[in-house]
């Protein structure tokens, strides 16, 4: 019989420490052990669409996901089967031609703003996790992500948080706090909740 594979997933609102928090369950476990599917690379694919149209597009809506690809892709890894994950690109708001090949590993952990939004995705998770973060901290680590990797101005973020990130954040993120077995306050800060949550974590695996 062959090992079961943990499908893990961890949502928060943009800047909450997500990628931190997966950093540290990477880092405490064997080499190897984890393939990240971020919901970053699932995006639609807006090949057919004008530069007007892509522009408008507003990416932290559900809508803008590729769900169906998405759930399909870690189910195939979680039946053992390597997949072609997409690649994204900010700056051009489409897919890139190129695909990252990855393979099963025993933990599967599928990250994003809205990785507990969708019922599907949620049913096939062993452990839901919400970073949680105060918005002024996200707001500001936004500032310094988007205008250094997106080439965004401060004002432009900004007037995007509250136009956009904010409201949707309400609407669609926060809520999907309620899906998760467990809540980290302060991000990527905390330090004790994430040790706490990488033993939890190395104790599903199964023993050699």
């Amino acid at each position: 019989m062959k090992d079961k594979i943990t499908i893990i997933g961890i949502a928060g609102g943009t800047g909450s420490g997500k990628t931190t928090v997966v950093k540290k369950i990477v880092e405490s476990l064997p080499p190897h052990y984890v393939a990240v599917v971020p919901l970053d690379s699932y995006y639609n694919d807006t090949t057919g669409l004008t530069d007007e149209e892509r522009k408008a597009i507003n990416f932290d809506h559900p809508d803008a996901f590729d769900w169906k690809l998405l759930i399909k892709q870690v189910n195939d890894l979680r039946e053992g089967k390597a997949i072609e994950q997409p690649t994204y690109s900010y700056i051009l708001s489409n897919r890139l031609p190129e695909t990252i090949h990855v393979e099963p590993k025993p933990v599967i952990i599928v990250e994003g703003i809205m990785a507990l939004s969708n019922k599907r995705l949620r049913d096939m998770m062993d452990l839901k996790i919400f970073v949680d973060c105060d918005s002024d901290e996200r707001l500001i680590r936004n500032i310094q992500r988007d205008t250094i990797d997106r080439g965004r101005t401060v004002s432009m973020v900004v007037e995007r948080y509250l136009e956009v990130l904010k409201p949707m954040h309400e609407q669609f993120i926060e809520p999907t706090k309620r899906y998760a077995n467990l809540i980290i306050p302060q991000g990527g800060e905390n330090v004790k909740g994430i040790n706490i949550l990488c033993r939890y974590i190395e104790g599903l695996m199964p023993k050699k």
